[in-house]
């Protein structure tokens, strides 16, 4: 069994008297202790961000001090361990310190030798500990920033949504788009989580063939139905102890969505033709595409399992209300396929970021990957026109006349440019190829200028 960590101070001593003596002092200093009388077995009953120190002496039966520090100190290095020592053990324990013991305390000594000693180590245990947060924190924000590419309002505050959501036990539901990246969200939230070391298990609900949902999900006894020679895990009972991810569950039938909704408020699985509630510890990550709500109301999903999802709802921006993240994700994917095909990394030109940033992006993130790769590969940057995005010709696609088409033109390209080179005057006209003056112009006649960017480089000038 773990040990709480409301547990300060574990004492171990294989004298009774002394342990009880030791204990008392511990306890009247209004510490938690929990007393112990061999040191076998402790190391597997601390987890590694157990916030106590231990006291242990070193002459005992069995398990031997010094062997204890060195089984606690491979599972965790920063742990505070305190020895006792007799008169004759005071080499072994300068030598245990020289090798990563806390403190030494030689009997007999006063208590208020042994709280100084555990007061400090449990003080240095904290710091360690906070540290090791700050570390963490640091590191999930740069995964976040690395899977989630973007520097838009909507994608700070997505991760922000994230980052708050993972260490929680909550379920999640997840709302986006086709190709908008709800598995790369729900792998985050179980990669930040303190799942991560348990499995992650996706399931896609529009690809199971009705027959086979219920046994894909929940497992099946042997001759629960025909075929079902031997018992079969399901995927919630195999995502035990981590995360399941369930996408598309607007494909789920009414059926399985009672079925769902029992899992959610009990925690429990019964396999198909069996009778055992099997008890779980899992967290629940769905995602869908469509308006569950709208879905609820005309018939089509269950509106209590509706609403026992949508506690923790996150909802993933579409690429066209992200604005220029939708360049530097083409970049990034371009760059990582050029790198994979062992081909020079190109720069998008001025008018490739213009048709990029007018473009709609349908498919989401999955659609620019697919033209971040053809790009990378030099093939033509042409994006889907069947769909109501605008037409992979920027300049068809606006209406009015030629004239009117290219003013549009124009202006699309200086804005993209002037926010790309983020509003140096110097790098605007020289990425147009365009003198100052004309330039000057040409913001004047689009109504752009400067501070629509928000940075004014007057300077360069």
């Amino acid at each position: 069994m773990t040990i709480d960590n409301q547990i300060q101070v574990v004492l171990i001593d294989d004298d009774p008297h002394l342990r009880q003596a030791l204990c008392q002092t511990l306890d009247l200093a209004g510490l938690k202790v929990l007393t112990l009388g061999e040191a076998q077995g402790l190391t597997a009953r601390l987890s590694r961000d157990w916030p106590g120190v231990v006291v242990s002496d070193i002459r005992m039966p069995g398990m031997d001090g010094l062997e204890l520090l060195k089984e606690l100190h491979a599972q965790d290095p920063e742990l505070p361990v305190l020895l006792i020592t007799g008169h004759g053990d005071v080499p072994l324990a300068v030598q245990a310190m020289r090798t990563g013991a806390y403190d030494f305390l030689e009997k007999p000594f006063a208590s208020d030798a042994l709280l100084d000693s555990v007061r400090r180590a449990l003080a240095l245990r904290r710091l360690v500990l906070d540290n090791r947060s700050l570390r963490l924190a640091l590191s999930d924000r740069q995964q976040l920033s690395t899977r989630l590419v973007g520097h838009s309002p909507q994608m700070l505050r997505l991760r922000e949504q994230i980052g708050a959501l993972a260490a929680t036990k909550a379920d999640v539901l997840i709302l986006g788009e086709t190709g908008a990246g709800k598995e790369v969200v729900a792998r985050a939230l179980h990669d930040l989580s303190n799942r991560r070391s348990g499995p992650f298990v996706a399931i896609n609900a529009g690809a199971l063939a009705e027959s086979v949902v219920e046994s894909e999900l929940f497992g099946h006894e042997p001759g629960a139905f025909t075929g079902a020679q031997k018992r079969r895990i399901g995927k919630f009972e195999f995502a035990n102890g981590g995360t399941l991810f369930l996408d598309e569950i607007e494909s789920m039938s009414l059926d399985v969505q009672v079925k769902l909704l029992r899992l959610l408020q009990e925690r429990v699985v019964e396999r198909l033709g069996g009778n055992q509630l099997i008890p779980l510890d899992i967290r629940i990550i769905a995602a869908t595409k469509e308006d569950l709500r709208q879905s609820a109301d005309q018939g089509r999903f269950r509106a209590d399992l509706y609403y026992r999802l949508n506690v923790a709802p996150l909802r993933i921006p579409p690429l066209r209300e992200r604005g220029e993240d939708a360049l530097m994700l083409f970049q990034h994917f371009a760059d990582e396929a050029s790198t994979r095909h062992g081909l020079p990394m190109k720069e998008l030109q001025p008018g490739q970021r213009a048709l990029l940033l007018r473009h709609s992006w349908p498919g989401n993130v999955r659609e620019l990957q697919n033209a971040a790769e053809r790009f990378a590969l030099g093939l033509e940057l042409a994006l889907d026109s069947t769909s109501d995005s605008p037409s992979a010709s920027v300049l068809t696609s606006t209406p009015g006349g030629l004239s009117e088409q290219v003013e549009q033109f124009e202006k699309s390209l200086i804005a993209a440019e002037l926010a790309r080179t983020h509003n140096s005057m110097r790098s605007l006209a020289e990425a147009l190829g365009m003198p100052r003056k004309t330039l000057h112009d040409k913001l004047r006649k689009h109504g752009l200028n400067f501070a629509d960017s928000g940075n004014s480089h007057a300077d360069d000038e």
